[in-house]
């Protein structure tokens, strides 16, 4: 299952130095309840909200010391939890999510303001650049 990891810059940095991300972690995924509420959308489509909403969780978990953009790291773990509640894209992975399994992160090009997250989609990174983001 794909999922999107919010995280800060030194959380995104910590997983680059580590070569994993420990688990257990809560994240971001297309979700049968997700899929339910919006039946027409494609698997594009799905991805992108499930994307979006961890872009959301990493700009509320930022600190004050934290650059003001958006940290999403995407990956594949073998299993996830839906948790109960609003969010949609909300889940619970209980396993590490090692390097080898990460696809891409998702980080805002260039530092935003909180009024311009709505309008400002996140830059695409492979593998082999995310250690020059952080």
């Amino acid at each position: 299952m794909r999922v999107y990891v919010p995280l800060t810059r030194a959380g995104l940095a910590a997983v680059v130095a580590d070569g994993r991300l420990p688990g257990p972690f809560r994240a971001h995924a297309v979700t049968e309840s997700l899929v339910a509420e919006w039946p027409d959308g494609d698997d594009e489509e799905l991805e992108y909200a499930a994307m979006a909403a961890a872009g959301d969780a990493s700009w509320a978990i930022r600190g004050p010391d934290d650059p003001p953009r958006r940290y999403v790291l995407a990956g594949d773990v073998p299993d996830a939890v839906p948790v109960d509640g609003e969010d949609l894209t909300l889940v619970d992975v209980a396993a590490d999510l090692p390097w080898k399994r990460v696809s891409s992160a998702h980080v805002d090009a260039h530092d935003i303001a909180e009024a311009d997250i709505e309008d400002t989609d996140l830059a695409w990174f492979a593998t082999q650049e995310i250690a020059s983001i952080v």
